[in-house]
Order: C-alpha cells, then structure tokens, then sequence
C-alpha cells in the first residue's frame, strides 16, 4: 500500500472531489465545493516527493523533471480512480487529484433532463459539454456514454488525456485510448479514429482549432462525436470554435459547425439548499435549421431567445434551469444568483420568489 493511499482513504471518507498537495501547507481536501485541511500538520519537502514519486514510474520522474508537469490516471484499489496533475511551484513540488469514481452515475441519477438522453440517443453529430474546470463536465458524458453502453451494439473509443471513466463493454464495445500511453497527441488519436471503425467517439478535451477541426469532420463523416470545451454558455462554445482559426478560414468552420452540431450541454456545479451535496444546472442548446442558419451568418447574440422559445424541444437557458432549481428547492437563491448568466433579470426573479 502506497503512503499516499491514506490520504485517499480519507478524501473518500469525507465524499471530497480533490486533494491538494504542496510544500509548506497541510493536505487540502475539497468537500462540496470548499477546501479544509485533512491534518494540522504542514507537509514538507521530503514527505510530498515520498508521497508523489512512490506511485510513478521512472519515465514518469523523467517527465515532470523535463517537462515540469505531469498528468496521470491512479488507481486506488477497487476504491476509486484519481486524475492527478503534478506540477512545480514556488514553493516546490506539488500536486492536485481528482476523484473519479470507479461507480458511473446514470443520467437518471444524475437528474440530467431528458433532452441529454435524448442527444446521447443521436446516431451522427457533434455534442459538446461544456463549463468551468470542476463542473462535472466528465461524470455527464460518462453517463451519456454508460446509456449508449446498454443501449446499442456499437462500438465507442474514447481518447482522453489521462483516461477517467473505466466503461465494462455491456451492448457495446467500448475502446479507451490515452494520450501518451496509446497515441501522441489528441490530434494523431483524432485522425486514426475514423479508421478504427468507432459508432461513436468521445473526445476528452477540444484543446486548438486542428482538434476542432478534425472533430467536426469526424462528426460530418456520420459518427456521434462527443467532446469537452472550457466555455460556460452555448452561445460563447460556438464563438470560441469559430474564434479559435484565422479570418479567412471561419466561413469555412461556420459552415461544418452549422451542419454537424447536434447540441451543447453548458453546465454549472450548485451547493444544495441543505448543503450536503451539489447538484447541475444544464443549459441546453438543439441544433434545428434555425439555429444553423444563424451560424452560417454570424448572428450567435440571437441563440438565447432561440433556447427561451423552444422549451418544448428540451432547450433551456441557463438562468431557466436555475430558476427550476430554485422554485424546486433543490438550491438557494442566492447561489443561483452567483451561477446566473443575466445577473439583473435573475435578481428581479429572485426579488420575486
């Protein structure tokens, strides 16, 4: 049993998302959101590269000496799996992991509205989940991934850096290929996936415009193309794909976004009313004629008032899946209030319940 493992044990004790750890502070834990220390006691030089290192290899060591980062998958017995980052700081070496459980949530679970099932359910396209680093952006497309799982003989591949979400092969075959350890880069795994016969392909992170690029052909070839983005609306996902090549080639982009995508799911973590857990809110945008027609000509301000008036499709802005959670009772107002998109009107909202 590695040393670090204790500090594990007691991160899923306390059901925390992260542990960080660094040279001159005592083990940080984040628990709904916040982070305490998990001891009193600082952690020094010595004891954070016994920690660190112990559970690397070699190779490894020689990355984060060369390159001064590292980005790696543990796991820890049958408990769970951790997404770990090491990197170099002022104070020395330090490092953050993330819990990923080794139990996928379904989209029911997760309270997931029934339009993400549905988008889970398209055969082609291009289906971008999006928000802020921490939002929960990868436990919704392992659910998405999980229905499709028992839902259709297929075959799904998955290209992350590192791999999170373990899928067993129920209905279909599922193919986990990690950067590094099965693929140079994002963009070579992208290019040799249509060869590799995939229904269905999960991205981990659209990173630059090749990636970009290279998912939207996939996506124009016939193939359901799942993929993450940093973005916190749907509006300002597709401004940033545009935005991400150079003038010349946007009406290009503009074009193979408006005939592949199938929907982006914005998504924004809450504390729950009685603070014992978290819970999503999910903007939801469809991709219809109307909203391509607005991409091809550059009118993406009017996007908002498309998802406002097409409830009865599944769309929803991000201030209505808030308002919904509120009158729910599932979070506070005022929490709603810090995620809400237009602040002013959601005060008004807020004023009145």
């Amino acid at each position: 049993m590695a040393r670090i493992d204790a500090l594990f044990e007691e991160l899923l004790r306390e059901g925390g998302s992260d542990l960080h750890l660094g040279v001159g502070m005592p083990p940080l834990i984040r628990s709904r959101g916040e982070l305490h220390p998990a001891r009193p006691n600082e952690v020094t030089k010595e004891e954070i590269e016994s920690l660190l290192y112990e559970i690397i290899s070699p190779e490894q060591k020689r990355q984060i000496d060369d390159d001064l980062d590292l980005d790696f998958a543990y796991a820890y017995k049958h408990h769970a799996r951790f997404r770990a980052n090491y990197f170099w700081k002022t104070s020395g070496l330090a490092a953050v992991f993330r819990t990923i459980p080794t139990k996928i949530l379904t989209l029911a679970q997760l309270e997931c509205p029934d339009a993400i099932r549905k988008l889970s359910e398209r055969r082609t396209g291009l289906v971008l989940v999006t928000g802020p680093t921490g939002s929960g952006k990868s436990t919704t497309l392992a659910a998405m991934v999980d229905h499709i799982n028992k839902l259709r003989a297929c075959h799904v591949l998955t290209i992350e850096d590192p791999v999170e979400f373990v899928h067993q092969s129920q209905k279909a075959q599922i193919t986990h290929r990690e950067i590094g350890a099965h693929a140079a880069s994002f963009a070579a795994a992208i290019r040799s996936a249509g060869r590799e016969d995939p229904d269905v392909i999960l991205i981990g992170e659209l990173r630059n415009n090749e990636t970009m690029k290279l998912a939207l052909q996939l996506a124009s070839f016939g193939v359901l193309v799942f993929a993450t983005l940093h973005t916190n609306s749907a509006p300002s996902t597709i401004d940033r794909i545009i935005n991400a090549f150079p003038a010349d080639e946007q009406p290009q982009v503009r074009g193979m976004l408006a005939e592949s995508l199938s929907g982006i799911v914005a998504q924004q973590l809450l504390k729950t009313a009685d603070g014992k857990g978290r819970v999503a809110a999910h903007e939801i945008l469809i991709g219809t004629s109307a909203l391509a027609s607005m991409i091809r000509e550059g009118k993406t301000f009017q996007i908002p008032s498309i998802m406002q008036g097409s409830r009865a499709l599944g769309m929803q802005t991000m201030d209505q899946a808030l308002e919904a959670l509120v009158s729910k009772g599932r979070v506070k107002a005022e929490a709603a209030l810090e995620k809400a998109i237009d602040k002013e009107s959601f005060a008004k909202y807020v004023e009145r319940v």
